[in-house]
């Protein structure tokens, strides 16, 4: 096939053998390789997973008995978060690649959702060829409702299934009883609208991250937490507001559209958002200060520009209703004028005060770093220092 050696790899990207068989990858060797391929087998036998470690192991045996010099091994991502498994993936490749010597590779699938991977591998190897395991399989409507019922068993799945219709119906129910003035259908559709909009930009990974640094930060018992904790609240009382500032010009705005209906809910709710990124950042720098002061420099910046956007998407709104055909509105036309002016040249301001100072506060991270490398190192020396003892003579 290719000069050099050739590595067989399986990647199981939502970590199948370690969520479901609680075999921690990467798994490098043939026996190493059957024996996780036994325990997912035994664990789920449903699962694509495993025939995919077989043909791992049946592409290895083959090009083993034509004399190549081939390795064989299965690398596991995450099984709740894309994202962070496919950071885990590539560091897991890159030690694998050293320990083993490779200098190419070829990748065993079972979907295209394993191919994802694709461009994390050809960054690390050449990669040699696709081997693309398919199911063979009599498909059927009680199958189908099996092959259906299974999924929505698996958290990922429902997480991202359910969840997203189970909280429209409970937003349905809550706005019918709460707020008769706001038609219950259109904040069911707002909801859906956001889910959709998060799925097409690809962003629930970056949800699932910040979940799970809401979790992380609850574990470790970190300020970060509760500084989440009341983003969150702040974040609803945006919402709150934003659908207030609706019912209060409602009756001209569903006339008006609605682009119109988004607008004056940024109005009402723009304010709350950045006071919740405010404080969950605050929170966040707070951690850094007391565990990752190396990471201080990156986040310093934030709230800077967290605000600098707050200003320019508040001005830009009271700017866009000004001038619109909503009466009454607090703001004149002129009004409008200067609040975008001012709020824009404000915002940029802000945004180049953090930028100016992120260098400065990197400096200071560096020279703390290096302080604390020479103490640590003046630490160890007197830790391994010799013991004389004081002789009389």
């Amino acid at each position: 096939m290719t000069a050099g050696r050739i590595l067989i790899l399986s990647v199981d990207r939502d970590d199948d053998i370690g969520y479901k068989a609680g075999v921690t990858s990467p798994v490098v060797g043939r026996e190493a390789c059957l024996d996780a391929a036994t325990r997912l087998g035994i664990a789920d036998p449903e699962d694509s997973d495993t025939n995919a470690i077989f043909q791992a192991i049946k592409t290895y045996d083959e090009l083993k008995g034509k004399g190549e010099d081939v390795e064989v091994a299965v690398i596991g991502g995450n099984h709740m978060n894309m994202l962070e498994g496919d950071r885990r993936i590539a560091e897991l490749l890159e030690d694998l690649v050293a320990q083993t010597g490779v200098e190419s590779c070829v990748l065993i699938s079972d979907g295209a959702e394993d191919e994802f991977v694709l461009p994390i591998i050809q960054s690390h190897l050449k990669v040699a060829g696709v081997v693309r395991v398919v199911i063979k399989q009599l498909p059927n409507i009680e199958g189908t409702y099996y092959i259906i019922k299974k999924l929505f068993n698996d958290p990922k799945i429902s997480r991202s299934v359910l969840v997203p219709i189970a909280l429209a119906m409970i937003l349905y129910v809550a706005a019918s009883l709460l707020s008769p003035e706001i038609p219950a259908m259109l904040v069911v559709i707002g909801i859906i609208g956001v889910y959709l909009l998060i799925k097409g930009f690809d962003l629930d990974e970056y949800v699932g991250y910040i979940y799970y640094g809401f979790v992380d930060s609850f574990h470790k018992g970190r300020i970060s937490f509760v500084a989440y904790a009341i983003a969150g609240i702040l974040t609803l009382c945006g919402v709150i507001a934003g659908l207030m500032s609706i019912v209060t010009y409602y009756p001209v705005t569903g006339d008006a559209g609605l682009l119109y209906n988004v607008m004056t809910f940024l109005y009402g709710a723009v304010v709350w958002m950045v006071v919740a990124g405010l404080v969950a950042v605050a929170g966040k720098i707070a951690d850094c200060v007391q565990n990752e002061r190396a990471a201080l420099a990156r986040m310093f910046v934030v709230p800077f520009f967290i605000v600098a956007l707050g200003m320019i998407v508040y001005g830009a709104v009271i700017y866009f209703l000004s001038i619109s055909p909503i009466e009454p509105f607090p703001f004149t036309t002129t009004e409008g004028v200067i609040a975008i002016i001012l709020l824009t040249l404000a915002g940029l301001i802000v945004a180049f005060t953090g930028i100016y100072y992120r260098p400065l506060v990197q400096r200071y991270v560096l020279a703390w770093i290096d302080r604390k490398m020479r103490q640590d190192k003046e630490d160890e020396e007197k830790t391994h220092a010799p013991v004389y003892k004081k002789i009389k003579y």
